[in-house]
């Protein structure tokens, strides 16, 4: 589908008047809701902004989720001469709300246009087209008049360019059948949906809503419960329906989204319009979730601390060894142990469920060169990133990188050779790693599967078996060691 922009090429509008239709249209499912009624907006078309439209264009369609539609299909991009449609015309032309339609013939249904100019800067720069089934319009009742009046007051304001204003816009538009109040301008309730009205009940409200000053209903209603979030301001600055506010309340009983929409004529004040939405189970998922990200940070603390409680209990294990064998074995079981460790650090100090792999490796290798001893003059070079991983998959990849720079570190650059480099590339799914050095090198006839270091092995195992990858040594005709290991991730 175009664009709004692509839309309103040859419509001349300055970049501020299509942030105003943009505004618009942000806001324009609670007039389709309160009107029960499919909205076109129309742009004018021009070949420059002084010449005469030659017709109009549509650039968005909405569709009321509080009765049927009548245009099933999409309109936008659909253009017609001037004319062909001389309500949007005399709209455009007049800057006037245009009622006093004759209905006609929409397929099977016969529907009424209404339009409603959208004033920028003083001039007329589009037109909100309502399209109502006339069936639906008989015998209203008081919820449909209600809304309908409600409809009648948000279409002037768009006329008069005062709705929406910048800071009514919100990120979610709000729902009319989650429940509705009508304020009068004294902040009194003129009429609620039934589904306010379960909303408040769920809340602990026992009496009528009609007629009472809602922000003292709310008052009564929050008295004794201790907000999580102190409040600087009275309920009754916040919700009298002057300015226009989206605020949460909240007691033992629920918690209710409350939006408040101020209607105007002109310069006065007429009331306002309070949306009311219970999002009770919605908070409380949250609270749950939230609970539960910190449970399992929790664990991944503790985990971490059980770790270098062994890691701890090993070196007192290491200072009673007297064969050097066995010292050496428990060293690198001990810095195992800590590459795990290091990662459960990582998900314990996070929100998210992913752990930073390039802050992980930093540290592993700021690790093995704390107890490695190096000859002077070796230089460690990391390329590339490894980027976020699950945690499944971090673990092993941290034993691996540690298993291979240390491999590196006590044979390759053993008695030769100076650089050692680490390169990770990150193709969606696919992790390559690269370990590679300038040292002494493997002998020719190197096998990694009937190598008999404990390292390799485990790289090996972690690789292949672990992570469904696989693992390559090759052996450098200059000198020195690359081991390249692709995993997906």
């Amino acid at each position: 589908m175009p664009s709004l922009d692509e839309l309103t090429t040859r419509s001349t509008l300055a970049p501020d008047d299509l942030a105003r239709l943009r505004a618009v249209i942000s806001e324009w499912q609670l007039l389709a809701d309160l009107s029960f009624a499919d909205l076109l907006l129309w742009v004018p078309l021009r070949d420059n902004p002084k010449s005469w439209p030659e017709g109009h264009v549509v650039v968005a369609q909405m569709r009321p989720t509080t009765a049927a539609t009548v245009y099933p299909k999409d309109l936008v991009g659909n253009k017609v001469r001037w004319g062909e449609r001389p309500w949007i015309d005399a709209a455009l032309s007049d800057g006037e709300i245009q009622r006093e339609t004759e209905p006609e013939l929409i397929g099977e249904l016969t529907v009424k246009e209404e339009t409603i100019p959208i004033l920028h800067n003083g001039r007329v720069i589009g037109v909100v087209a309502r399209y109502r089934n006339v069936e639906q319009m008989r015998s209203p009742g008081r919820l449909e008049l209600t809304y309908r009046e409600a409809a009648f007051d948000l279409a002037r304001m768009i006329s008069e360019g005062t709705f929406p204003a910048a800071e009514v816009v919100t990120e979610v538009t709000p729902r009319v059948g989650d429940g509705l109040i009508r304020l009068d301008r004294n902040g009194m309730v003129a009429f609620s949906s039934p589904n306010a009205i379960s909303a408040f009940r769920q809340i602990g409200l026992q009496g009528d809503l009609e007629l009472q000053e809602l922000a003292a209903v709310v008052e009564k209603l929050g008295s004794g419960f201790k907000a999580r979030h102190p409040r600087d301001e009275s309920w009754k600055s916040i919700i009298n329906g002057k300015l226009p506010r989206q605020v949460e309340f909240e007691n033992n009983n629920g918690v209710l989204d409350l939006f408040v929409l101020p209607l105007t004529a002109g310069n006065d004040r007429v009331g306002a319009l309070v949306l009311v939405h219970n999002v009770t189970e919605i908070r409380r998922r949250e609270r749950e979730l939230i609970s539960k990200d910190a449970t399992i940070r929790e664990i991944h603390h503790r985990v971490k601390n059980n770790l270098q409680t062994v890691s701890a209990l090993l070196r007192l294990q290491s200072r009673r060894a007297e064969n050097p064998s066995a010292v050496s074995a428990i060293e690198e079981a001990i810095r195992r142990i800590g590459s795990i460790a290091l990662v459960h650090e990582m998900l314990s100090m996070s929100a998210k469920e992913m752990v930073d792999f390039d802050e992980v490796a930093d540290k592993l290798i700021a690790a093995v060169k704390d107890v490695s001893t190096l000859r002077p003059g070796i230089s460690l070079e990391r390329l590339g990133k490894f980027g976020a991983l699950r945690p499944e998959v971090a673990t092993p990849l941290a034993l691996i990188l540690t298993e291979l720079i240390q491999n590196a570190y006590e044979h390759g650059l053993a008695s030769v050779g100076s650089k050692l480099r680490i390169e990770a590339v990150r193709k969606n799914d696919l992790l390559v790693l690269e370990v590679s050095d300038d040292g002494i090198g493997l002998p020719s006839d190197f096998d990694i599967d009937s190598s008999e270091s404990l390292g390799l092995q485990i790289v090996k195992t972690l690789a292949t078996n672990e992570l469904g990858g696989q693992i390559v040594v090759r052996r450098i005709d200059s000198g020195g060691t690359t081991i390249h290991v692709e995993i997906y991730c």
